[in-house]
């Protein structure tokens, strides 16, 4: 095989398996946009568990201070308690 085929596979097979790895992350990503519209929806209290420990984990890291996940979660409690 000549250098020129050899350039001419190699680059014919990169681009094949960069159309091959969009595909499946397109298929991944269509994957999981199903499992998220397709969930059932939680129950307030469990919503607000799951609120009330990412506050709670943000404060640890020092990504907020408590007064303000205080305020955050009173504030989404009455939307989510609202909805219900």
């Amino acid at each position: 095989m000549t250098h020129q085929a050899a350039r001419y596979v190699t680059r014919s097979t990169s681009a094949a398996a960069g159309t091959i790895a969009t595909a499946a992350s397109s298929v991944a990503a269509a994957a999981v946009a199903a499992s998220i519209i397709l969930s059932p929806v939680a129950d307030s209290s469990s919503r607000l568990d799951g609120v009330h420990a990412d506050l709670q984990r943000a404060v640890q890291l020092n990504q907020i201070t408590e007064d303000q996940a205080i305020r955050f979660e009173a504030k989404l409690a009455g939307r989510i308690l609202g909805e219900a």
